[in-house]
């Protein structure tokens, strides 16, 4: 009984005693709950997703009058239409009347990836099914049928969202008065990143590929990841093969003002560091032969070759998955050469991206655990932090 008693007395001890905290030099990251909580998630989803501009289309995929890109934006039912005049517009999908989808009785052809996306065109105008009313394709009033003399149309226009061009992508903001007031715009958000690639024809290129990854992870755990090259070195040999820096140091002291130098006689993302592509037309001498990677908050990775894009755009599904789109990008005379095969970049990314889904994956489940309360940033990976200060800019106190 008394070894019994002192073994208790020992246990209410270690219960009471204060939780050590490292004293080494690493900046702690968010806490658990900002990956694993669906009140923060829905904080996200209101302070960040409905209020920044977010890349959710190509301009290639409505290029003429009429065509129309239907979406789904964390539950935001999205229309972006191309109209006569060729103006790119956005509207919610959603008749002013009774609420019923405008898009609900189209026949649209699948837009592989978007969020139960979908494609198509409208003939002069769009007609809600349910009780007939008609806008023109600028999202104006035109009839109400039975109403014509007690409807005033001008106030009835369909509900507006934010449409703003960049590189060839299509940007929304779901609260465009508000960020018409607060003067956001997405040159704005976008800041450096703007010059940052501004040598490569963006505008100009067009996808020749795509890969949907479903992946059981925080959005937030994706965009840290992209953002450190800590982790290279164990998880990528074949990435650290093309390009030795990323294991050097553990990717300490990378510079990517200039792009991050391939092996001799490499140049791009492949396995043999080769292509038969042509470099980009206006590059620099250091961008024809070094990577070049930028993130666009809130959920766009870019990364920039000599010859091709890897645009990785992230479609938050819940607290714990994230759909992303992976476009590749290439020069028009590219991909209209008979022989254009992306298979080479696009095989090698693909074993780069699982890699990546996987340790993702894993971090999203060890968060899980009772006794994980936050992780911590070395200095090499002092770019991850910038989603902590990110955060903390949009969300205030967390």
């Amino acid at each position: 009984m008394i070894s019994q008693r002192l073994f208790l007395e020992t246990e209410m001890m270690n219960l009471t005693k204060p939780e050590r905290l490292p004293t080494s030099p690493l900046e702690p990251t968010l806490a658990d709950y900002c990956y694993l909580d669906e009140a923060f998630f829905a904080r996200e989803r209101d302070g960040i997703f409905f209020k920044e501009w977010v890349p959710v289309a190509r301009t290639e995929d409505i290029p003429v009058a009429g065509n129309y890109v239907q979406l789904e934006l964390l539950g935001q039912r999205l229309l972006i239409i191309r109209g006569k005049d060729l103006i790119i517009r956005g509207f919610y999908d959603v008749c002013r009347h009774r609420g019923c989808a405008l898009s609900m009785y189209t026949t649209p052809k699948p837009l592989e990836g978007m969020q139960k996306g979908s494609t198509g065109t409208f003939k002069n105008v769009i007609q809600c099914k349910y009780h007939g009313w008609v806008y023109d394709l600028t999202g104006q009033l035109k009839v109400a049928p039975f109403l014509e003399e007690s409807v005033n149309k001008d106030e009835f226009s369909l509900y507006p969202v934010g449409i703003a061009l960049w590189g060839g992508w299509i940007f929304v903001n779901l609260s465009p008065k508000e960020a018409t007031e607060k003067g956001w715009t997405l040159e704005r958000q976008l800041g450096a990143e703007i010059d940052y690639s501004k040598n490569y024809p963006l505008a100009d290129l067009r996808s020749g590929g795509r890969f949907v990854y479903d992946v059981k992870a925080n959005w937030k755990v994706i965009i840290e990841n992209y953002n450190e090259c800590y982790h290279c070195a164990g998880v990528h040999p074949e990435l650290c093969e093309i390009v030795p820096a990323f294991k050097q140091g553990g990717g300490f002291d990378l510079d990517w003002s200039e792009g991050v130098p391939h092996r001799e006689g490499a140049f791009t993302f492949s396995f043999s560091g080769t292509t038969k592509r042509t470099a980009f037309p206006g590059l620099s001498d250091h961008e024809k032969v070094n990577h070049k990677g930028q993130l666009i908050f809130p959920n766009m990775m870019v990364s920039l070759a000599a010859e091709h894009i890897a645009a990785f755009t992230l479609w938050p599904q819940s607290v714990g998955e994230t759909r992303i789109i992976c476009d590749f990008l290439f020069h028009p005379s590219e991909l209209e050469a008979k022989e254009f095969d992306p298979s080479d970049v696009m095989d090698f990314w693909d074993v780069v991206n699982k890699q990546d889904w996987v340790v993702c994956e894993a971090v999203q489940q060890g968060m899980k655990t009772r006794v994980f309360k936050q992780g911590y940033y070395a200095p090499m990976e002092d770019l991850a932090a910038d989603m902590r200060r990110y955060i903390a800019a949009k969300l205030g106190d967390i």
